[in-house]
């Protein structure tokens, strides 16, 4: 097997390495996504419930005590 033909499988496999991570990535970033949107509307729902109950600023919107 000549260098030639080394080169052409390394860069296959590489290309074929890259595509591979690529889609993982995209998939990352579904669920990174997906996570964020949840989180938010959690937070949302528990600062509606913390008004409720307290009727104090809701958790959400207070800045943390390291601020």
């Amino acid at each position: 097997m000549d260098q030639t033909t080394q080169l052409q499988e390394r860069i296959a496999h590489l290309t074929r390495a890259i595509e591979e991570l690529s889609e993982v990535v995209a998939r990352q970033q579904g669920e990174i996504d997906r996570l964020t949107r949840r989180v938010a509307l959690l937070m949302e729902r528990e600062a509606e419930r913390e008004y409720e109950t307290g009727g104090a600023v809701p958790l959400a919107d207070q800045k943390p005590p390291h601020w």
